[in-house]
């Protein structure tokens, strides 16, 4: 059935590409397979979430999850020890609120539901110990005060992670991006902001330090690859276009040089949407 652009909910976008064949690696890859309880812990076990995990080695305490969707990182967060809050405005119970419900009732994980929006966040100051955003600021309709209310609920000696952010050069590499994307011709939802803007806004917002994961450097922005299923992906695609496999294999295959050809790719990297994540902490007073 063919449809109109833009005229979709999240949920039926989601429900749409579910049902095209063609796309089940990308259902998969975005987690939003079922049963949920499944997808879930394939994101726990991933070395996407590994990598965050490794960030957050020796916190305990509170963690909210912003934009949470159908919960995977609010799992992963319980899964880790913390007492967790999820927000998430869609009450869907595919991808928004009640999904979460029913993913921590299942799992019997202590995550507590809140339908809200980022840029009005309803928690008092200094709340949590830890703030996680996966794929959430450059979906913000004001980034300046989302920036601002993941700050200002963080406690002292905090940390906030945005993880997956979207990136563009120029604004002009804005249309081709939303062109190329899967899903925003259904219902018009997503966006990327320049790298200066997310960092601006987060150090307005007050944060002591801002560190910046480029896109070829963390694991967090290469899942769905790893160092090594890249490797072979460029492999292949070299081998296409100059046929010598064994070469390439042979040339590539020490992960040091590897490693030191990605550092000297992430220099001409100017592919509009790529990934980037920040870790954000709070000085203590």
């Amino acid at each position: 059935m063919e449809m109109d652009p833009k005229t979709l909910s999240w949920e039926n976008a989601v429900i749409w590409l579910r049902n095209q064949p063609s796309q089940r690696q990308l259902v998969l890859d975005a987690f939003y397979d079922d049963p949920l309880i499944a997808a879930a812990e394939r994101y726990f076990c991933s070395d996407e979430w590994q990598a965050v995990s490794q960030l957050l080695q020796g916190r305990t305490g509170t963690a909210l999850d912003v934009g949470a969707g159908r919960g995977i990182a609010s799992y992963a967060l319980a899964r880790e020890g913390f007492a967790v809050t999820a927000l998430e405005p869609d009450p869907s119970a595919i991808v928004g609120a009640s999904a979460i419900r029913a993913l921590a009732a299942e799992a019997r994980l202590p995550i507590k539901v809140v339908e809200e929006f980022s840029e009005r966040l309803p928690f008092a100051d200094d709340t949590f110990d830890i703030v996680f955003a996966r794929a959430v600021l450059h979906h913000t309709r004001d980034l300046d005060s989302a920036c601002r209310e993941m700050f200002r609920v963080l406690r002292p000696n905090g940390i906030f992670i945005a993880a997956r952010e979207h990136v563009i050069s120029k604004e002009a590499d804005l249309g081709q991006f939303l062109d190329q994307h899967p899903l925003h011709h259904l219902y018009g939802g997503e966006h990327a902001f320049l790298l200066d803007q997310y960092t601006s806004a987060l150090n307005d917002a007050g944060f002591d330090t801002v560190d910046v994961l480029r896109p070829l450097k963390s694991p967090i922005n290469l899942f769905p690859y790893t160092t090594d299923s890249l490797r072979t992906a460029v492999v292949e695609k070299l081998s296409q276009k100059i046929p010598a496999g064994p070469l390439w294999r042979v040339a590539l295959g020490r992960k040091r040089v590897f490693t030191s050809l990605l550092w000297l790719a992430e220099h001409f990297d100017n592919r509009p949407g790529r990934l980037y994540s920040f870790v954000c902490r709070k000085a203590r007073p």
